[in-house]
């Protein structure tokens, strides 16, 4: 029997985690790396419907002038992640899966997006309705031309700045009289990827703090087409150590009278995150979980600077000052280092996997089973890692 074969779109396909995804799914077709990192690769997700690697097409879209394949040696050559022998051998498939990206949309992204847009066959519309046909027409022809039976879109652009929802967007009838108006604002880009994607029958898995698909309107209309939604913004660090150490804290009475967490990292997502607007979508995921875990809230705070030359590795030093028994103050601190794009890139393909399965399934809406994966999970407010992953487990054996 043929195998079957799935796209996997990426918005923001050139960046860092979009082009050592697409290098991770082709070594792992061709034998040339263990599936290290990659959660669906453990034992308890081995009676699962997954897709191989080997079974991926990938596309995407980008605002830069870049390919897959210049991105991965550039990451190489600036951070030395990669065995080279390794980015040789992929080279061919990164190449021909260049040929699948096309120019993106940036419509209300921020001033620190906009800055990295050097595209000059970026896109320009005149309306929402106008980038969102623009996209969906991408996504079919991509899904023709890979000759693919499913198609799933994930979002790693760079975070936009917050944005807040109105009335508009509390019911899909509110909100589509609005896409037709010129010059409309009623939905940042990761949004119109995100209804673009949904309307059209494709699962959307947000990694990133932007809105996308958290809207009343866009759940709505994930249900309506009975399109699976995943996110938001991946945990692969300092806040994948807070979801696993404060409920530590918390069922051991210790209590936590401070958190500080400070934060460096280089690469374009650092560029753009040391944009104030831009950073402020960031802080408020990374800080928001600790008073849910605990049951109340410390002092806490979290700091985010960039610092051009550590490339795509970042460093987080957490300071926990916290109360014993009889009154006694102690301290834990701790330190962690990571390249950013070689954490992300096998959850990447773990959500992707994990959508594309809950389509065939029949499944539709947030998934709240991919809460692990995320630092405000969609669909769901359990924080605690241990008690998210059971959720995921649970959905394996079930």
């Amino acid at each position: 029997m043929a195998q079957r074969r799935v796209g996997l779109w990426i918005i923001g396909a050139c960046g860092g985690v979009g082009s050592t995804t697409a290098l991770g799914l082709a070594a792992l077709a061709r034998g040339l790396t263990p599936p290290t990192g990659l959660v669906t690769a453990l034992p308890a997700f081995a009676g699962l419907d997954l897709d191989d690697p080997a079974a991926f097409a990938v596309g995407g879209h980008d605002i830069r002038r870049a390919s897959l394949l210049t991105a991965a040696r550039e990451l190489h050559e600036r951070s030395t992640v990669f065995d080279r022998r390794t980015l040789d051998a992929c080279a061919a498939d990164l190449e021909a899966w260049s040929a699948n990206v096309r120019p993106g949309v940036a419509y209300g992204a921020g001033p620190a997006v906009a800055a990295l847009a050097d595209r000059p066959d970026l896109r320009r519309a005149d309306s929402h309705r106008a980038a969102i046909d623009q996209v969906q027409r991408d996504l079919r022809a991509f899904r023709s031309a890979a000759g693919v039976e499913q198609v799933v879109v994930v979002n790693a652009a760079s975070t936009e700045p917050p944005f807040d929802r109105g009335d508009e967007h509390q019911s899909l009838d509110r909100l589509l009289p609005h896409l037709d108006k010129p010059g409309s604002a009623v939905l940042p880009t990761s949004s119109l990827y995100a209804f673009a994607a949904l309307d059209a029958g494709f699962p959307y898995v947000n990694l990133t703090p932007s809105r996308g698909a958290t809207l009343p309107a866009l759940e709505e209309l994930a249900r309506e087409r009975g399109v699976p939604v995943g996110g938001q913004d991946l945990k692969t660090g300092e806040t994948l150590l807070k979801s696993v150490l404060a409920p530590l804290f918390a069922r051991r009475n210790l209590r936590v009278l401070s958190w500080v967490g400070h934060n460096i990292l280089g690469n374009r997502d650092g560029q753009v995150l040391s944009d104030p607007e831009h950073k402020r979508s960031k802080v408020n995921t990374k800080d928001a979980l600790l008073a849910d875990l605990l049951g109340y809230r410390p002092q806490s705070l979290v700091t985010i600077e960039y610092v051009e030359s550590l490339d795509d590795w970042k460093t987080a030093w957490d300071h926990v000052h916290f109360e014993g028994f009889l009154g006694t103050k102690m301290t834990l601190q701790f330190t962690w280092q990571g390249c950013d794009s070689l954490l992300a890139a096998p959850l990447v393909v773990d959500v992707a996997r994990l959508a594309l399965l809950a389509q065939r399934r029949g499944e539709a809406g947030p998934l709240p089973h991919l809460a692990c994966f995320f630092k405000s999970p969609h669909g769901v407010s359990e924080h605690d890692f241990g008690r998210q992953f059971e959720l995921l487990e649970r959905y394996a054996a079930g």
